[in-house]
């Protein structure tokens, strides 16, 4: 009698307080998405709640009916409330008991979507209720259940089915088979302790619940029940989160574009839209590609403990970055893991001497005051600058200390990286006409405008380094490096789009292709021969004083690639068993 008094009173007071109108929404932070050119995801970002919005219409049926079947069963039939449930809850806290479960589908929306206190008490069951029976008025089951699929935790800081579905089992929820929607439905009450990494029996035990609610309530037949049991649950160990980032091909050295790309986007648009905005962002970077990319400098070349770190950048024809190697491994531990070594100091670095790879732009130069690839000079071992080092003199000398004879032209002294021809050519056409046209080019650092500029003693980056190459690839037009193509909202709005190309000319064409001709030698019959791939290309090798960084910087007239090797540290630490120009 008790019960029936208190049900009685609970109705009356719901619908008093369904006639209150309904309060704003909290605001449901929305989960940033990152891809690649082709749609594969690299990461998201959020600021504590990950979630993804869906539609209902992509929601699978079996998910829709083992949600229903384990949280409501009479979801369709009822106004929003089951009176009983509410007075049992307020029963058992007059009597000082835990309140007891028992909330509608509708309730639970409203207990994420509306309600600021999360605490167990009758006055918020009760007000709970009354929202829930004024949610019911304005919007429509089917509205309703698709709220809720979006709002309701899953752990694993996953807000809603389709981020549940990615970070369980690795794939769009639409994608999901019975087995894996009977665990999902599962995991909304108390997801963190059924996780089937941390507890598999528990995980194996609520996807047997929810698979019996579904067969008593004629949603799958017994038959099908026992095909979803015959295995574990096979969770998806998930991801690799950063505070508010998740790497999703970390594998593949994907984390340092994906923060290069993440602090454009911070300028542009702030950290709460970046983080709660539901941005659908999609970059330059081809994942094949990048693959690649990371396999070539890492798993293939430095593996050992203490081998030297490498640094890549692949650039194509447009100017979109396909591929970017800044370091090994991201969750190292090692001081420099999350320094991106190919971006310099917009990575946390500095930039790295090019070496020889900064002759072209003196070989550019050159030809642009009229030089031709027969002019000569002479090339001894060493030459001798007078007072050419701030008042004392500044000696340059070949590698090996190598005497190349009195008359070497530009193609042989670019094929063999002469470092006293191009000393005497730099000084020759002036090293500061040489340092605004390598700016022209795509070198944004500050260039020291001497002599040794020629030698690569100004620090450059990698990705300028093969951004200032495209140059030459697009025979003299300069295209500047694009790491985005498209940032749209979470309505599909769009709010950049990448402009087509702008290419500015920075030599004639027939001037660039005298360099590519010098090039083409370097790594036919010069310093590169260990480059060829069996197909035309050109290039230039660079190594720095005492071997401190070495270089090459390849390219087609479709992709360029620069690649750097050597200590994070900076030339107080030298590479041994390194040599070359």
């Amino acid at each position: 009698m008790m019960v029936l008094a208190v049900t009685t009173a609970l109705a009356g007071a719901v619908y008093l307080l369904g006639r209150v109108p309904l309060p704003p929404e909290n605001p449901s932070a929305q989960t940033t998405m990152i891809t690649d050119v082709k749609g594969a995801q690299l990461a998201s970002l959020d600021s504590g709640e990950n979630r993804v919005s869906v539609g209902l219409d992509k929601v699978p049926k079996v998910l829709v009916d083992a949600v229903l079947a384990t949280e409501d069963k009479s979801f369709f039939e009822h106004g929003g409330v089951d009176p009983a449930g509410v007075a049992r809850a307020t029963w058992a806290d007059l009597r000082g008991k835990p309140l007891q479960g028992g909330s509608t589908i509708t309730q639970q929306y409203v207990k994420n979507a509306y309600l600021q206190n999360r605490e167990r008490t009758a006055v918020r069951k009760l007000k709970e209720a009354a929202l829930a029976v004024k949610v019911e008025r304005k919007f429509s089951k089917e509205q309703i259940l698709e709220r809720y699929l979006n709002v309701i935790y899953f752990g694993r800081g996953a807000y809603g089915v389709q981020t549940a579905s990615r970070a369980y089992f690795g794939k769009d929820v639409g994608q999901i088979q019975l087995r894996e929607a009977a665990y999902l439905a599962g995991l909304i009450r108390s997801p963190e302790a059924a996780d089937a990494t941390r507890a598999p029996e528990a995980a194996d035990a609520r996807r047997a619940g929810t698979l019996a609610a579904m067969e008593r309530a004629g949603l799958v037949t017994t038959g099908e029940r026992a095909a979803a049991e015959a295995e574990p649950v096979k969770a998806y160990v998930g991801a690799k989160r950063q505070g508010g980032t998740t790497f999703v091909q970390g594998d593949k050295g994907t984390q340092y574009f994906v923060e290069f790309v993440r602090q454009q986007l911070l300028a542009t648009y702030g950290p709460e839209t970046l983080n709660e905005g539901g941005l659908r962002v999609r970059t330059t970077l081809d994942l094949e590609t990048q693959t690649h990319a990371y396999n070539a400098v890492y798993p293939a070349m430095l593996n050992r403990p203490d081998d030297p770190a490498g640094a890549l950048v692949a650039i194509d024809d447009n100017g979109y970055v396909k591929a970017m190697v800044g370091g090994k491994d991201w969750n190292s531990p090692q001081p420099y893991a999350k320094v991106n070594l190919a971006v310099g100091r917009d990575g946390g670095g500095t930039g790295r001497q090019p070496g020889s790879t900064f002759k072209p732009f003196v070989l550019a130069e050159a030809v642009r005051q009229g030089y031709t690839v027969q002019s000569v000079l002479p090339g001894p071992r060493e030459v001798v600058f007078p007072k050419a080092d701030q008042g004392r003199d500044y000696t340059v000398a070949n590698y090996e200390d190598e005497d190349f004879g009195p008359a070497v032209n530009l193609i042989d002294a670019t094929r063999n990286s002469v470092n006293t021809v191009y000393a005497q050519l730099i000084d020759a056409i002036g090293p500061a006409n040489v340092a605004n046209l390598a700016k022209s080019a795509g070198i944004t650092e500050a260039l020291v405008p001497n002599i040794s500029l020629t030698l690569g003693t100004s620090e450059v980056s990698v990705l300028n380094i093969a951004s200032a190459f495209t140059t030459f690839a697009n025979r003299g037009q300069r295209v500047p490096p694009t790491a985005l193509l498209e940032v749209a909202a979470a309505d599909g709005r769009v709010l950049y789009r990448a402009p087509p190309p702008v290419r500015t000319k920075v030599l004639e064409r027939q001037q660039a292709d005298v360099v590519n001709f010098c090039l083409q030698q370097v790594v036919q019959r010069g310093s590169g021969t260990g480059a060829q791939f069996g197909r035309p290309f050109a290039g230039k090798t660079g190594t720095n004083q005492d071997f401190g960084d070495a270089w090459f910087v390849g390219y087609t007239p479709k992709l360029t690639a620069a690649v750097w090797m050597g200590y994070p540290e900076g030339n107080a630490r030298k590479m041994v068993n390194v040599r070359g120009r």
